[in-house]
């Protein structure tokens, strides 16, 4: 099976979903070619309609853009993957702050990449295009506001949030189940659970 999926790394649901794939990747059971596209929540949050992830000083605190570009800088050395997963698991389970250099160094360093070669690509000013590239696709031609979001080779998509980090015991079933209505029912637009109010 085939599809892009629009992430951001600070947001806890593309943790869950990845988590999910990965399951469901280790099973055997499924064979996933996942196209990771890049989606920021920063900037689709801004209030200053000028304003760019991708193009902000690179003085300016712009939340989530160094993940970006070491997301890039680890496609560059053809290992993303690993370090995708790791990434996401100093965010969302270790609780590190990703918009730190040293934290994103040294999961690097721990995925294996070559740290030289690592720093030399999150330099180079051009590192941030692809963001740029996704995030606006992502936008224009399929309609993306939030992560995560699957969009399939029919151009059918989804916007997913999963209450928690599935067991790998339980993934393969949700995964499918998840695929049966958002790639394969499209006449189901949404499904919201409302959130019964708390007794006073």
């Amino acid at each position: 099976m085939r599809f892009d999926l629009f992430y951001d790394y600070l947001c806890p649901f593309v943790y869950r979903t990845s988590v999910l794939l990965q399951n469901v990747r280790d099973s055997g059971e499924r064979d996933l070619e996942i196209r990771w596209r890049y989606f920021s929540l920063t900037q689709v949050n801004s209030k200053d309609e000028g304003w760019t992830v991708w193009d902000a000083a690179v003085s300016e605190d712009a939340r989530g853009r160094l993940a970006f570009k070491a997301a890039e800088a680890a496609r560059r050395q053809n290992a993303f993957d690993d370090f995708h997963m790791s990434l996401l698991r100093a965010r969302h389970v270790d609780r590190a702050d990703i918009d730190d250099v040293p934290v994103v160094e040294r999961v690097a360093e721990d995925s294996g990449l070559d740290l030289e070669r690592f720093r030399r690509d999150m330099a180079d000013p051009r590192i941030l295009a692809a963001l740029e590239r996704d995030h606006r696709g992502g936008a224009t031609e399929h309609g993306v506001f939030g992560t995560p979001t699957f969009v399939f080779p029919d151009g059918s998509s989804a916007y997913v949030r999963l209450a928690e980090a599935p067991d790998p015991a339980a993934s393969l079933a949700l995964f499918d189940r998840l695929i049966s209505v958002a790639a394969e029912e499209p006449r189901i637009l949404e499904i919201k659970r409302p959130v019964k109010p708390s007794p006073d």
